[in-house]
């Protein structure tokens, strides 16, 4: 069973927003926070789900912390928001948070209206685990509506040209590494879940991308990690899934925690119209 605390509403621009505090059933039971745009009635039979991973590097945040993001994403779509408070390394390494992701994405299948449409997202690090739950969610047959992935990290060793640009830019790419460290643990191998589906520390490792979710990928073009991005979206092309490549100049990394973020905005409309998003798009934002 799912223990809510009281439902309390925030203003916000856009649609009226409604959110409370939930435990998700699990194994290891997860925490979230529930955002439900609309009335308390309506909204969780009438709009998709969004399974949110916060940033922090896979160590840090909270889904308290990232409460203005996931409000005004769910004010700006329409869909429910969950917002889940993931388990962090080192203590907890992988795979552990997209044991908890995965997790929250069965518990948002449950719900009423949301057979058709639940998707995942994330921005930093927690994007990089929601595409992971997205490869996974492919392979066990049940691919998700869209994967929305703000600046993710991809690879592990950042030997992009992008990390060298600014020596001064954020993430480092040698506290990146470390980071990369601390998420992916001690131990080299795979893991696989009961019901045998593989889960990967980043999608750079999977043999094949083709059939995974349709990808809404936003990143600044100065960002350290843009040729991660860049990559990822070509490589989803080559594997014929519709992608949308949004790269607004002059935007840094953990745009989406500014009060004047220029990504939130496009991701929030992006899965307001997902059923509308052309199939395969690139833009930069001016």
């Amino acid at each position: 069973m799912v223990r809510d605390a009281p439902t309390t509403s925030t203003p916000s621009a856009g649609t009226a927003v409604h959110w409370q505090q939930v435990m998700l059933p699990a194994a290891h039971p997860v925490p979230a926070r529930m955002y439900r745009p609309g009335t308390a009635r309506t909204s969780q039979q009438e709009h998709g789900w969004l399974v949110w991973a916060h940033g922090g590097s896979w160590q840090y945040g909270s889904a308290a912390q990232w409460h203005a993001v996931t409000h005004r994403l769910a004010s700006l779509s329409g869909w429910n928001v969950l917002s889940v408070d993931y388990r962090l390394a080192p203590e907890h390494p992988y795979p552990a948070p997209l044991e908890d992701l995965r997790a929250a994405v069965d518990w948002a299948r449950q719900r009423p209206g949301a057979q058709v449409s639940v998707a995942v997202g994330g921005d930093s690090a927690g994007a990089t685990l929601a595409a992971c739950v997205a490869l996974a969610e492919r392979d066990r047959g049940r691919p998700l509506a869209a994967q929305l992935l703000a600046y993710p990290p991809l690879d592990p060793d950042c030997t992009a040209a992008s990390y060298r640009r600014d020596p001064l830019g954020f993430p480092h790419p040698a506290q990146l590494r470390l980071a990369w460290r601390a998420w992916r643990g001690a131990s080299p191998g795979l893991v696989s879940t009961s019901d045998g589906t593989p889960l990967h520390r980043t999608p750079f490792d999977a043999c094949s991308l083709a059939g995974v979710a349709p990808a809404v990928l936003a990143v600044g073009a100065e960002d350290p990690v843009a040729d991660d991005v860049v990559e990822y979206a070509a490589r989803l092309r080559d594997a014929s899934v519709p992608v949308r490549l949004v790269q607004p100049p002059h935007t840094g990394h953990a745009d989406l925690l500014r009060p004047h973020s220029r990504l939130l905005p496009i991701l929030g409309t992006a899965l307001r119209d997902l059923r509308s998003t052309s199939p395969s798009e690139e833009e930069s934002a001016r």
